[in-house]
């Protein structure tokens, strides 16, 4: 006996806008569950519509790369996609193909945001700005955060750790309306694909709030601290070999290759990186124990086990595509012997 079950899959890419992608995606409906991406099937969609292809030539080729259960549908799916080009190759806006596959890279996403409703952040009057800053960061009552935003964090932590995603926590951040999450991952391309997905399940969760989720890197301008995405990486050879001459060398070469980390950070960045608001200059580089003022902190446990365990760059920000980071982190790393 034949069954009339079907199941919903979202396939979710990244466009070719600049000078970061946006997410899309559309829904495909199948009559077998799929157990792996072996089980998904290529698809199509207009590139001209993306900013990836021209109108007389604008089939693109998505291409399923990771999948994840959606507990907001029935029967539903997740289905992380590349684009690439109708000959098989990977579309020019594809840089997941430029992360090199490093199954022993542990990363740590944190991920801020403002929530934004009528076009200013959440809790912003119409007219001017709220109390400053002191009392919003990781705050309780409602003058300080709200009820929405607590509501849409709360929604999203479950449909995320639904997702199999290895969400580690969320709170309310230093300027208002701003919170964060975030997400831990083993592997270079895993954690990229769980981040993106985890952007996509918060903005499709807001929508039915009314609200947007803002990732621009300086919203308001002024005395008000912008957004980052704090990015904690380790190695093996981080964590089980370490020492200070291993150490040193990898900071010259995070030095060294400054303006390639800056330029795959996101965009804008020199609103954010000022030396003030918890942030380095974006022309200097440094690195400091426990310091929020630095490019790079080191944790009191790194230092304490011999310069074993992870650091934190603090220069990615929160509009910045995972890609890119780990891209231009593990050539540094690998260029360090």
């Amino acid at each position: 006996m034949s069954s009339d079950k079907k199941f919903k899959l979202e396939y979710v890419w990244l466009d070719g806008y600049l000078p970061e992608p946006n997410l899309r995606s559309k829904t495909k409906i199948v009559d077998t569950e799929p157990k792996t991406v072996a089980d998904l099937a290529l698809w199509g969609f207009d590139g001209s519509s993306t900013q990836q292809a021209e109108g007389k030539s604008s089939d693109c080729v998505l291409k399923p790369v990771a999948l994840y259960p959606d507990s907001t549908r029935i029967n539903g799916f997740l289905v992380m996609c590349e684009v690439m080009l109708p000959n098989g190759e990977p579309h020019p806006s594809n840089f997941r193909t430029t992360v090199d596959e490093s199954a022993d890279l542990w990363i740590g996403f944190e991920q801020e945001y403002f929530f934004y409703e009528d076009g200013r952040p959440l809790g912003f009057p119409e007219n001017g700005y709220p109390a400053p800053q002191g009392p919003y960061y990781t705050a309780v009552g409602y003058k300080n955060v709200g009820d929405i935003a607590r509501q849409v964090v709360e929604e999203h932590i479950d449909i995320t750790l639904d997702a199999g995603i290895n969400i580690e926590g969320i709170n309310a951040e230093v300027a208002k309306g701003q919170w964060e999450f975030q997400i831990f991952g083993k592997g270079s391309k895993k954690v990229c694909d769980d981040m993106w997905i985890a952007r996509y399940l918060l903005m499709r969760l807001a929508e039915k709030y009314g609200l947007d989720i803002e990732l621009y890197c300086k919203p308001i301008k002024g005395d008000w601290n912008g957004s980052g995405m704090h990015t904690n990486f380790s190695t093996d050879k981080l964590r089980d070999q370490g020492g200070k001459e291993y150490f040193d060398k990898l900071m010259a070469a995070f030095d060294k290759y400054r303006d390639e980390h800056i330029a795959a950070y996101g965009p804008d960045n020199h609103l954010r990186l000022t030396g003030l608001h918890e942030t380095q200059s974006i022309d200097k580089f440094s690195y400091g124990v426990a310091d929020r003022g630095a490019s790079i902190r080191i944790p009191h446990s790194f230092m304490n086990n011999g310069y074993k365990g992870y650091m934190e760059d603090r220069r990615p920000n929160s509009q910045a595509d995972p890609y890119k980071i780990i891209s231009r982190l593990l050539k540094t790393i690998n260029s360090v012997s």
